[in-house]
Protein backbone atom coordinates (compact mmCIF):
# COMPACT_ATOMS: atom_id res chain seq x y z
CA UNK A 1 0.00 0.00 0.00
CA UNK A 2 0.77 3.52 -0.50
CA UNK A 3 0.38 6.60 1.43
CA UNK A 4 -1.85 9.24 -0.01
CA UNK A 5 -2.27 13.05 0.05
CA UNK A 6 -4.47 12.74 3.32
CA UNK A 7 -2.50 9.72 4.61
CA UNK A 8 -5.17 7.31 2.85
CA UNK A 9 -3.60 4.09 1.81
CA UNK A 10 -4.17 3.17 -1.34
CA UNK A 11 -2.78 -0.09 -3.63
CA UNK A 12 0.47 0.39 -5.25
CA UNK A 13 0.23 1.00 -9.01
CA UNK A 14 2.21 -2.01 -11.10
CA UNK A 15 3.07 -3.14 -13.86
CA UNK A 16 4.77 -5.87 -16.24
CA UNK A 17 7.25 -5.33 -18.74
CA UNK A 18 8.49 -8.74 -20.90
CA UNK A 19 5.27 -10.99 -20.72
CA UNK A 20 6.46 -14.10 -22.05
CA UNK A 21 6.69 -16.95 -20.06
CA UNK A 22 7.72 -15.71 -16.85
CA UNK A 23 6.24 -11.99 -16.84
CA UNK A 24 2.79 -13.07 -17.84
CA UNK A 25 2.83 -15.24 -14.23
CA UNK A 26 4.11 -11.57 -12.41
CA UNK A 27 0.86 -9.80 -14.30
CA UNK A 28 -1.46 -12.37 -12.48
CA UNK A 29 0.44 -12.19 -9.64
CA UNK A 30 0.01 -8.32 -9.30
CA UNK A 31 -3.70 -8.72 -11.15
CA UNK A 32 -4.63 -10.85 -7.34
CA UNK A 33 -3.06 -9.39 -4.60
CA UNK A 34 -4.97 -6.30 -2.65
CA UNK A 35 -1.84 -4.23 -2.06
CA UNK A 36 -1.57 -3.74 -5.64
CA UNK A 37 -3.07 -2.56 -9.16
CA UNK A 38 -2.25 -4.09 -12.07
CA UNK A 39 -2.15 -1.06 -14.41
CA UNK A 40 -0.66 -2.33 -17.69
CA UNK A 41 1.50 -4.59 -19.25
CA UNK A 42 4.70 -3.32 -21.70
CA UNK A 43 5.86 -6.24 -24.47
CA UNK A 44 7.94 -6.13 -27.62
CA UNK A 45 5.66 -8.65 -28.90
CA UNK A 46 1.83 -6.10 -28.99
CA UNK A 47 -0.10 -9.44 -29.99
CA UNK A 48 1.58 -11.42 -26.47
CA UNK A 49 1.05 -7.64 -24.78
CA UNK A 50 -2.83 -7.66 -26.18
CA UNK A 51 -3.11 -11.26 -24.91
CA UNK A 52 -1.99 -10.94 -21.97
CA UNK A 53 -3.80 -6.94 -21.32
CA UNK A 54 -7.49 -8.56 -22.00
CA UNK A 55 -7.54 -11.67 -20.09
CA UNK A 56 -6.52 -9.65 -16.97
CA UNK A 57 -8.29 -6.34 -17.85
CA UNK A 58 -5.34 -3.91 -18.35
CA UNK A 59 -4.01 -1.56 -20.50
CA UNK A 60 -1.17 -2.40 -23.12
CA UNK A 61 1.42 0.50 -22.90
CA UNK A 62 3.76 1.30 -25.85
CA UNK A 63 6.81 0.69 -24.30
CA UNK A 64 8.74 1.00 -20.54
CA UNK A 65 9.37 4.66 -20.73
CA UNK A 66 5.49 4.92 -20.95
CA UNK A 67 4.91 4.05 -17.37
CA UNK A 68 7.06 6.89 -15.81
CA UNK A 69 3.78 8.84 -14.09
CA UNK A 70 2.00 6.01 -14.51
CA UNK A 71 3.23 3.21 -11.97
CA UNK A 72 4.58 3.29 -9.02
CA UNK A 73 6.52 0.38 -9.47
CA UNK A 74 7.50 -2.36 -11.94
CA UNK A 75 8.49 -5.97 -12.86
CA UNK A 76 11.24 -6.15 -15.59
CA UNK A 77 11.21 -9.98 -16.82
CA UNK A 78 12.79 -9.50 -20.68
CA UNK A 79 15.44 -11.11 -21.79
CA UNK A 80 18.63 -10.57 -19.70
CA UNK A 81 20.65 -8.65 -22.32
CA UNK A 82 17.83 -5.69 -21.86
CA UNK A 83 17.52 -5.80 -18.37
CA UNK A 84 20.32 -3.08 -17.70
CA UNK A 85 18.38 -0.10 -20.06
CA UNK A 86 15.17 -1.08 -19.12
CA UNK A 87 15.63 -1.06 -15.24
CA UNK A 88 18.20 1.63 -15.17
CA UNK A 89 15.63 4.14 -16.94
CA UNK A 90 12.48 2.88 -14.38
CA UNK A 91 14.78 3.96 -11.76
CA UNK A 92 16.13 6.56 -12.86
CA UNK A 93 12.60 7.69 -13.53
CA UNK A 94 11.56 7.13 -9.42
CA UNK A 95 10.11 3.86 -10.36
CA UNK A 96 10.93 0.99 -7.67
CA UNK A 97 12.32 -1.80 -9.93
CA UNK A 98 11.95 -5.99 -9.44
CA UNK A 99 13.87 -7.58 -12.36
CA UNK A 100 14.22 -11.08 -12.83
CA UNK A 101 17.46 -12.84 -12.48
CA UNK A 102 19.97 -12.47 -13.00
CA UNK A 103 20.24 -9.33 -12.32
CA UNK A 104 22.08 -8.05 -15.77
CA UNK A 105 24.31 -9.66 -18.54
CA UNK A 106 27.37 -8.36 -16.73
CA UNK A 107 28.77 -6.94 -13.55
CA UNK A 108 29.37 -4.28 -15.04
CA UNK A 109 25.97 -3.32 -15.98
CA UNK A 110 24.72 -4.97 -12.89
CA UNK A 111 26.77 -2.83 -10.77
CA UNK A 112 25.49 0.23 -12.30
CA UNK A 113 21.97 -0.77 -11.71
CA UNK A 114 22.76 -0.97 -8.13
CA UNK A 115 24.09 2.64 -8.21
CA UNK A 116 21.29 3.50 -10.47
CA UNK A 117 18.65 2.73 -7.30
CA UNK A 118 21.25 4.18 -4.40
CA UNK A 119 21.06 7.54 -6.72
CA UNK A 120 17.62 7.71 -7.17
CA UNK A 121 16.53 6.05 -3.59
CA UNK A 122 14.57 3.39 -4.86
CA UNK A 123 13.91 -0.19 -4.11
CA UNK A 124 15.84 -2.83 -6.50
CA UNK A 125 14.88 -6.43 -5.68
CA UNK A 126 16.10 -9.63 -8.09
CA UNK A 127 14.04 -12.40 -8.74
CA UNK A 128 15.84 -15.02 -6.68
CA UNK A 129 12.93 -17.13 -6.60
CA UNK A 130 14.64 -19.96 -4.47
CA UNK A 131 14.65 -17.39 -1.31
CA UNK A 132 11.14 -17.85 -1.20
CA UNK A 133 10.23 -21.36 -1.74
CA UNK A 134 9.23 -23.09 1.73
CA UNK A 135 11.43 -26.05 1.67
CA UNK A 136 14.58 -23.85 1.69
CA UNK A 137 12.47 -21.44 4.93
CA UNK A 138 11.98 -24.40 6.53
CA UNK A 139 15.86 -25.25 6.95
CA UNK A 140 16.97 -21.52 7.56
CA UNK A 141 16.64 -21.93 11.22
CA UNK A 142 19.16 -24.94 11.38
CA UNK A 143 21.55 -24.14 8.65
CA UNK A 144 24.58 -22.35 10.83
CA UNK A 145 27.75 -23.24 9.43
CA UNK A 146 28.05 -25.02 6.43
CA UNK A 147 30.78 -26.96 6.11
CA UNK A 148 30.04 -29.02 2.48
CA UNK A 149 27.29 -28.05 0.03
CA UNK A 150 26.16 -30.13 -3.25
CA UNK A 151 23.61 -28.36 -5.69
CA UNK A 152 22.23 -30.43 -8.46
CA UNK A 153 19.80 -28.52 -10.89
CA UNK A 154 18.42 -29.65 -14.02
CA UNK A 155 16.44 -29.09 -16.50
CA UNK A 156 14.77 -30.08 -19.83
CA UNK A 157 15.87 -28.11 -22.71
CA UNK A 158 13.92 -24.95 -23.56
CA UNK A 159 14.43 -22.19 -26.10
CA UNK A 160 14.06 -19.48 -23.08
CA UNK A 161 17.04 -18.42 -21.51
CA UNK A 162 19.50 -19.37 -23.81
CA UNK A 163 20.93 -15.82 -24.19
CA UNK A 164 23.10 -17.01 -21.58
CA UNK A 165 24.87 -19.91 -20.66
CA UNK A 166 23.67 -22.23 -17.90
CA UNK A 167 25.63 -20.51 -15.02
CA UNK A 168 23.76 -17.82 -15.64
CA UNK A 169 20.65 -18.80 -16.52
CA UNK A 170 20.18 -21.81 -13.84
CA UNK A 171 23.38 -21.99 -11.28
CA UNK A 172 22.89 -18.63 -10.39
CA UNK A 173 20.07 -19.66 -8.26
CA UNK A 174 22.30 -22.13 -6.36
CA UNK A 175 25.15 -19.61 -6.08
CA UNK A 176 22.77 -17.13 -4.70
CA UNK A 177 21.50 -19.31 -2.02
CA UNK A 178 25.01 -20.97 -1.16
CA UNK A 179 26.02 -16.91 -0.75
CA UNK A 180 23.49 -16.10 1.48
CA UNK A 181 24.37 -19.29 3.95
CA UNK A 182 28.32 -18.80 3.42
CA UNK A 183 29.51 -14.81 4.21
CA UNK A 184 33.07 -15.95 3.40
CA UNK A 185 34.24 -14.76 0.08
CA UNK A 186 35.66 -17.71 -2.48
CA UNK A 187 39.09 -18.11 -3.05
CA UNK A 188 39.61 -20.89 -5.17
CA UNK A 189 37.17 -22.01 -8.42
CA UNK A 190 37.76 -25.34 -10.42
CA UNK A 191 34.81 -25.24 -13.22
CA UNK A 192 34.04 -27.06 -16.54
CA UNK A 193 31.45 -26.71 -19.04
CA UNK A 194 30.45 -28.49 -22.20
CA UNK A 195 28.02 -26.78 -25.03
CA UNK A 196 25.61 -29.28 -26.37
CA UNK A 197 22.71 -27.55 -28.05
CA UNK A 198 23.37 -24.25 -27.89
CA UNK A 199 26.77 -21.94 -28.64
CA UNK A 200 27.32 -21.51 -24.67
CA UNK A 201 27.97 -23.50 -22.29
CA UNK A 202 24.58 -25.89 -21.00
CA UNK A 203 26.24 -28.03 -18.86
CA UNK A 204 28.51 -27.29 -16.18
CA UNK A 205 30.29 -27.84 -12.47
CA UNK A 206 32.07 -25.97 -10.52
CA UNK A 207 33.85 -26.80 -6.76
CA UNK A 208 33.82 -23.55 -5.09
CA UNK A 209 36.37 -23.13 -2.13
CA UNK A 210 35.65 -20.63 0.78
CA UNK A 211 37.68 -18.63 2.96
CA UNK A 212 36.38 -20.30 6.04
CA UNK A 213 37.07 -23.77 4.66
CA UNK A 214 33.66 -24.35 3.00
CA UNK A 215 33.17 -26.68 0.20
CA UNK A 216 30.53 -26.41 -2.08
CA UNK A 217 29.92 -28.56 -5.41
CA UNK A 218 27.31 -26.95 -7.80
CA UNK A 219 25.49 -28.97 -10.61
CA UNK A 220 23.69 -27.22 -13.68
CA UNK A 221 22.15 -28.64 -16.42
CA UNK A 222 19.62 -27.05 -18.94
CA UNK A 223 19.79 -30.24 -21.27
CA UNK A 224 18.50 -33.18 -19.17
CA UNK A 225 16.22 -36.00 -19.44
CA UNK A 226 14.15 -34.93 -16.09
CA UNK A 227 14.16 -31.66 -13.81
CA UNK A 228 15.97 -32.12 -10.95
CA UNK A 229 16.72 -29.20 -7.92
CA UNK A 230 18.45 -30.49 -4.66
CA UNK A 231 20.19 -29.50 -2.26
CA UNK A 232 22.14 -30.75 0.42
CA UNK A 233 24.12 -29.31 3.36
CA UNK A 234 26.68 -30.88 5.93
CA UNK A 235 27.64 -29.09 9.09
CA UNK A 236 29.05 -30.39 12.26
CA UNK A 237 25.77 -30.98 14.01
CA UNK A 238 23.33 -31.20 11.28
CA UNK A 239 22.54 -32.85 7.81
CA UNK A 240 19.67 -31.11 5.70
CA UNK A 241 18.59 -32.33 2.19
CA UNK A 242 16.47 -29.88 0.57
CA UNK A 243 14.33 -31.35 -2.93
CA UNK A 244 12.80 -28.25 -4.31
CA UNK A 245 10.68 -29.82 -6.60
CA UNK A 246 9.19 -32.01 -4.10
CA UNK A 247 8.86 -29.56 -1.04
CA UNK A 248 10.42 -31.64 1.14
CA UNK A 249 12.83 -31.08 3.46
CA UNK A 250 15.13 -33.81 5.64
CA UNK A 251 16.43 -33.06 8.74
CA UNK A 252 18.62 -34.92 10.70
CA UNK A 253 20.39 -33.56 13.77
CA UNK A 254 23.51 -34.06 16.11
CA UNK A 255 22.45 -34.59 19.71
CA UNK A 256 25.43 -34.40 22.03
CA UNK A 257 26.43 -37.24 24.17
CA UNK A 258 24.10 -36.88 27.84
CA UNK A 259 26.81 -38.50 29.18
CA UNK A 260 30.82 -39.37 29.05
CA UNK A 261 31.12 -42.38 27.64
CA UNK A 262 28.00 -42.46 25.28
CA UNK A 263 27.11 -42.02 21.60
CA UNK A 264 25.68 -38.72 19.95
CA UNK A 265 22.22 -39.76 18.70
CA UNK A 266 21.03 -38.62 15.49
CA UNK A 267 17.42 -37.79 15.42
CA UNK A 268 15.86 -37.11 11.66
CA UNK A 269 12.76 -35.07 10.99
CA UNK A 270 11.33 -35.47 7.66
CA UNK A 271 8.89 -31.83 6.60
CA UNK A 272 6.66 -31.65 3.61
CA UNK A 273 6.44 -28.30 3.71
CA UNK A 274 3.45 -28.44 0.70
CA UNK A 275 2.86 -26.89 -2.62
CA UNK A 276 3.55 -23.22 -1.22
CA UNK A 277 3.42 -19.82 -4.59
CA UNK A 278 7.08 -19.10 -4.28
CA UNK A 279 6.25 -16.22 -6.99
CA UNK A 280 3.23 -14.87 -5.13
CA UNK A 281 5.80 -14.56 -1.85
CA UNK A 282 8.05 -12.93 -4.03
CA UNK A 283 5.66 -10.42 -5.66
CA UNK A 284 4.22 -9.72 -1.96
CA UNK A 285 7.50 -9.32 -0.84
CA UNK A 286 8.83 -6.71 -3.19
CA UNK A 287 5.33 -4.92 -2.91
CA UNK A 288 6.10 -4.97 0.94
CA UNK A 289 9.27 -3.29 0.65
CA UNK A 290 8.38 -0.93 -1.50
CA UNK A 291 5.23 0.09 0.37
CA UNK A 292 7.66 0.23 3.67
CA UNK A 293 10.79 1.69 2.43
CA UNK A 294 12.77 -1.54 3.44
CA UNK A 295 15.73 -3.26 2.18
CA UNK A 296 14.27 -6.35 -0.02
CA UNK A 297 15.05 -10.19 0.93
CA UNK A 298 17.28 -10.59 -1.93
CA UNK A 299 18.64 -6.74 -3.33
CA UNK A 300 20.76 -5.56 -5.85
CA UNK A 301 23.71 -6.11 -3.95
CA UNK A 302 23.21 -9.34 -3.13
CA UNK A 303 21.91 -10.21 -6.39
CA UNK A 304 25.24 -8.73 -8.08
CA UNK A 305 27.46 -10.52 -5.43
CA UNK A 306 26.23 -13.85 -7.01
CA UNK A 307 26.46 -11.91 -10.54
CA UNK A 308 30.49 -11.83 -10.14
CA UNK A 309 30.53 -15.22 -8.93
CA UNK A 310 28.71 -16.43 -11.86
CA UNK A 311 31.38 -14.33 -14.08
CA UNK A 312 33.98 -16.06 -12.26
CA UNK A 313 33.00 -19.42 -12.69
CA UNK A 314 32.33 -18.83 -16.61
CA UNK A 315 35.81 -17.09 -16.87
CA UNK A 316 37.49 -20.49 -15.43
CA UNK A 317 35.79 -22.77 -17.08
CA UNK A 318 38.17 -25.32 -19.11
CA UNK A 319 39.39 -23.40 -22.24
CA UNK A 320 38.35 -26.24 -24.78
CA UNK A 321 35.05 -26.98 -23.85
CA UNK A 322 33.95 -23.82 -25.61
CA UNK A 323 33.54 -24.00 -29.37
CA UNK A 324 35.70 -22.00 -31.32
Amino acid sequence: MARGRAGVTRPLRAAVVGVGHLGRFHAEKYAALPEAVLVGVVDSDPERARAVADALGVRVLADHRALVGEVDCASVAVPTRDHAAIAGDLLAAGIDVLVEKPLASTVAEGAALVHAADKAGRILQVGHLERFNPALRAALEVVTRPRFLECHRLATFVDRGTDVDVIHDLMIHDLDVIQSFVSAEVVAIESVGVPILTTSVDIANARLRFADGCIANVTASRVSLKRERKLRIFQPDAYVAIDYDQRSVRICRRIPPRAPGELAEIVVREHDVGEGDPLRDEVQAFLAAVATRSAPMVGGREALRALQLAERIAASLTQDTVPS
